[in-house]
């Protein structure tokens, strides 16, 4: 059965983005931010390399990734055979200048077809006066636009890229999400977003779905994990789930596969992704 109707479909595929579209109850999204900060509680804020496929260090992750109400969505717009490529934390802490500028995110990122799609899945409110997303709608229709590296600290992008071109700010849609709520995004849609001046920390966790038939033409090996359906294309090594939270088989798998996903997302900088 389908979650997404006829014409939400439609404007995902006219604008690049669907939002809001609930998809846990707001104590499931609490419970999760719960888990997340009482590991912070105890080992430190979550950061550098951490907040990359996070879902290999800790299985309640792995299962948000599996989630039914957030893959009934995803198949609506990809399909029914799926992969999970990649986990983004993007936490902005209070009163804290760290932003997102303008980008695609295919940028650097290897994948062909761009038929990839964003989960955006906000464990804390995201709203325009703690950071939230702002996307161009519509430039998901242009091809891949150049992007320079600025590797600012303040940025939260692997390279702090921006693209080469100008983007008229009055023109973005901001996407007010409630915890609970995602977001839905293109591949080569246009989106940044600004610091977090505000009293309350906003928490996002990006989820990477694609179809099994995209492939990996930046790098000769690449990881994912199947979620749903078959992979009939073998284009990746599938991941295995973490054995227990953050233990020493979790950290060294995860260790290698961010190694292999940091040389292709670094390529030709000369660089290591922040640690």
């Amino acid at each position: 059965m389908k979650t997404l109707t006829e014409d939400a479909v439609q404007r995902y595929r006219d604008t690049g983005y669907l939002a809001p579209i609930r998809v846990l109850p707001a104590s499931e999204a609490a419970a999760i931010r719960a888990k997340l900060e009482t590991f912070e509680a105890g080992a430190g804020a979550l950061a550098g390399k951490l907040r990359q496929k996070s879902h290999l260090l800790f299985t309640w992750l792995n299962d948000l990734i599996r989630h039914d109400r957030i893959l009934d969505a995803v198949e609506d717009i990809i399909g029914p055979d799926i992969l999970c490529w990649g986990t983004s934390f993007f936490i902005k802490e209070p009163r804290n200048p760290a932003f997102v500028s303008w980008h695609q995110d295919s940028t650097y990122w290897g994948l062909d077809p761009a038929d990839i799609v964003t989960a955006w899945v906000a464990l804390s409110d995201s709203t325009p006066e703690n950071g939230a997303m702002r996307v161009v709608p519509g430039s998901h229709t242009m091809a891949q636009i150049p992007h320079h590296d600025t590797f600012r600290p303040d940025n939260l992008l692997s390279r702090g890229q921006e693209v080469m071109v100008d983007v008229d700010a009055s023109q973005a849609a901001t996407l007010t999400l409630a915890a609970g709520e995602m977001s839905l995004h293109h591949v080569r849609l246009i989106h940044g977003s600004d610091p977090n001046p505000s009293a309350t920390r906003r928490i996002g966790f990006a989820i990477r779905y694609l179809p099994t038939y995209v492939r990996q033409v930046a790098g000769s090996h690449d990881w994912a994990t199947l979620v749903r359906g078959v992979d009939r294309h073998g284009n990746f090594e599938l991941e295995q789930r973490p054995d227990a939270d953050m233990s020493e088989a979790a950290l060294a798998y995860h260790a290698a596969v961010v190694g292999g996903h940091t040389k292709i997302l670094m390529r030709d900088t000369g660089r290591q992704m922040r640690a």
